[in-house]
């Protein structure tokens, strides 16, 4: 069983006060001591003369006094007793626990800092990742956007070219089938049947350099000597004249013919 320190000093306590104790007894009874001898009466004396040769032999030794108490000695101050090995034993195994206990709660603390920063390091970690990410997506949707921003520009230009092309085009398109249907009309032979208002769609079918290869009359509204006399203006309308961009020669030609 291991005794507590309080129990131990209350233990020192009682044996000085004891020990005080018992020398104050002995002090008291020392001082009573003396002060009756000082205080008792000497007795008067009763002498007889007696001759010193009858009492050479009867001379006795004078009984020796006792000698008076000595007042005890006050005990040692020795100091707290000395532990026990099993008191010892328990200071150290309480010291060793207590060690132990420090070292143990220091080693968690460590523990649980190294998981806080590593958890901090892998939030950070995945928030660089997600901010990558986000700027990885915001930067392939920025291209998209301007890619399809730059093909609809394209188109847009494409179009616009075209439209411009297919309005030069039409316009020289048309001047060039103005040509054309004026050499006809140059070399048409109009015939006594012919009315006014003569208004024929020629197929006229040619080879680059403008020589006629075939000519069919569409629709007309001219008589069957009309629709002769026009086939053969075509073929003496022969080579027709080149368009004023080779990109728009065609073998076949649709010519309106209205001479009037």
């Amino acid at each position: 069983m291991v005794q507590r320190a309080s129990d131990r000093w209350i233990s020192i306590a009682l044996s000085l006060l004891l020990h005080g104790a018992l020398l104050a007894a002995l002090v008291y009874g020392w001082w009573m001591f003396r002060a009756q001898r000082r205080a008792a009466p000497t007795p008067p004396i009763a002498a007889t003369v007696v001759d010193a040769r009858a009492l050479k032999g009867l001379e006795q030794p004078a009984p020796q006094r006792a000698a008076a108490p000595q007042p005890a000695a006050p005990p040692e101050d020795v100091g707290p007793p000395q532990p026990t090995a099993e008191e010892r034993a328990a200071r150290e195994h309480a010291e060793e626990a207590r060690r132990q206990a420090q070292e143990q709660k220091a080693a968690e603390e460590r523990a649980a800092a190294e998981r806080a920063a590593a958890e901090k390091a892998a939030a950070e970690k995945a928030a660089d990742k997600a901010a990558a990410a986000k700027a990885a997506a915001e930067r392939a949707r920025q291209e998209e956007q301007d890619r399809r921003e730059r093909e609809a520009e394209l188109k847009r230009s494409l179009a616009a070219e075209e439209h411009a092309d297919a309005a030069r085009n039409g316009a020289a398109l048309a001047s060039w089938e103005s040509m054309i249907a004026a050499r006809i009309t140059h070399a048409w032979l109009r015939p006594p049947t012919a009315k006014a208002g003569i208004d024929c769609m020629l197929n006229v079918t040619q080879v680059p350099g403008g020589e006629v290869m075939q000519v069919s009359i569409g629709e007309c509204n001219g008589d069957q000597a009309v629709r002769e006399s026009i086939e053969a203006a075509v073929y003496r309308a022969s080579p027709l004249p080149p368009p004023p961009n080779p990109a728009l020669f065609d073998r076949n030609l649709k010519i309106r013919f209205k001479p009037d």
